[in-house]
């Protein structure tokens, strides 16, 4: 081995010094860098001008993930959790992509066209060719593709979850990220609407009992009107659309005039915020069944059946409630429901804001009263076990909490 000199330097376009003598690693440093030159001295984050990424490789694509030399490790362990995660094929899609770019440019005219015909493509059966190491039939999938001159829109109906942007689906993720336009609630949180894709257009048709809302009617025809302007639509909802969402009327219309749509469900809040707040809704000792019904109803709509709802050993979770809770408390003890029995009225629930008023059915009114919305309320013994179960938000025991390890990702293995 030749002894270090300022020479050996004067030729490099770059230097790394790896040895076990820190002050020749020094050395090496202030000559590169009284030369200009680029040096890494291997774990001396004091010493480098540069760093080296860990690097996830799919040529043409490469991802370089970093942490400004303070954790290498820490890197390379995230690597390899991405590594997992990140299809194979991933490099033979975009250079076969690549190829065909210009020619998709000619026939798609527009960028929001030439988007989602990209977006079909690879989430579609040209991607699962590729997988499975077929490129010609691939690239005859592609060229099908672009034959294909239907430019019309579509409808995506998604169930935004409770709050909690933890708490949206996968599949809801996606649908969101892929939107020309959002359609979406009061009830969506800020935190959902981050992850909607920032050159979508967002619009919002909330409705919210007391207040001033947008008309049924009227978020009807606007997704008419912009899924036949060819757009792909979202039409975000809390909590699930199909649990007094109003998903079903929005569909029916679309169905009417053939526009079509899909449906991702959500977390409806009465799983959600109940099992946020700590308050089961089933559980042998109180609880066989749980009933969820709306405190608000159309005008002309039948009377609910209260004699079954103030059965014993059943949980009620009542959603847009609050307004109603003096008559609703008035009459489950009228049916025969007991005025001790454990009341909850969650607010804000699966949110950092989360606040759990616990009562019974005799002061139901005044927590209503009290609960900022939008709130849940719930109605049954099984809500005896929050003072025990309660985990989240200020209601939080102090308990050890796990340390996290990359191992908790838990990411499954892609093919």
């Amino acid at each position: 081995a030749k002894e270090f000199n300022a020479e050996q330097v004067r030729s490099a376009f770059l230097v790394i010094s790896a040895t076990d003598d820190e002050q020749l690693n020094r050395r090496v440093f202030l000559v590169a860098e009284s030369q200009q030159k680029l040096v890494n001295v291997v774990d001396d984050q004091e010493h480098c001008s540069f760093i080296f990424p860990s690097i996830i490789d799919r040529d043409p694509i490469q991802v370089a993930i970093s942490s400004s030399g303070t954790a290498p490790v820490l890197a390379r362990l995230l690597r390899e959790k991405l590594e997992a995660l990140i299809p194979q094929h991933l490099g033979k899609m975009a250079a076969i992509s690549g190829r065909w770019r210009e020619k998709v440019k000619q026939k798609l005219k527009t960028v929001t066209e030439r988007r989602r015909f990209w977006e079909n493509l690879f989430n579609g059966r040209f991607s699962q060719l590729l997988k499975n190491r077929q490129p010609e039939l691939a690239e005859q999938e592609l060229e099908c593709q672009l034959q294909q001159d239907y430019q019309g829109g579509s409808v995506s109906l998604v169930g935004a979850g409770p709050g909690d942007a933890g708490l949206l689906t996968l599949k809801g993720l996606q649908e969101i990220q892929q939107a020309d336009i959002v359609l979406y609630d009061a009830l969506v949180s800020e935190d959902i609407l981050e992850l909607v894709r920032r050159d979508a257009e967002r619009v919002f048709v909330g409705k919210r009992a007391g207040d001033c809302s947008v008309a049924q009617q009227e978020t009807n025809q606007l997704l008419l009107d912009y899924a036949k302007q060819g757009k792909r639509v979202v039409r975000l909802k809390g909590g699930d659309p199909f649990v007094f969402g109003r998903g079903g009327e929005e569909l029916e219309v679309l169905a009417e005039q053939q526009i079509p749509f899909s449906v991702v469900p959500g977390i409806t809040a009465g799983i959600g915020v109940t099992a946020y707040a700590g308050i089961p809704l089933t559980h042998r000792d109180y609880a066989q069944s749980a009933i969820f019904i709306t405190g608000h109803r159309k005008q002309d709509a039948a009377d609910i059946e209260w004699q079954t709802l103030a059965r014993s050993n059943q949980t009620l979770v009542i959603y847009m409630g609050t307004l109603k809770a003096t008559d609703i408390a008035e009459r489950l003890r009228y049916f025969g429901r007991a005025a001790s029995t454990p009341v909850a009225v969650i607010s804000q629930g699966t949110r950092p804001t989360q606040k759990t008023l616990i009562g019974t059915l005799a002061n139901l009114s005044e927590l209503a009263e009290a609960a900022p919305m939008p709130a849940l309320v719930v109605i049954g013994e099984t809500v005896k076990l929050h003072t025990k179960l309660a985990w989240f938000g200020e209601q939080k025991p102090l308990q050890k909490r796990p340390h996290f390890t990359l191992d908790s990702l838990r990411i499954e293995r892609v093919a």
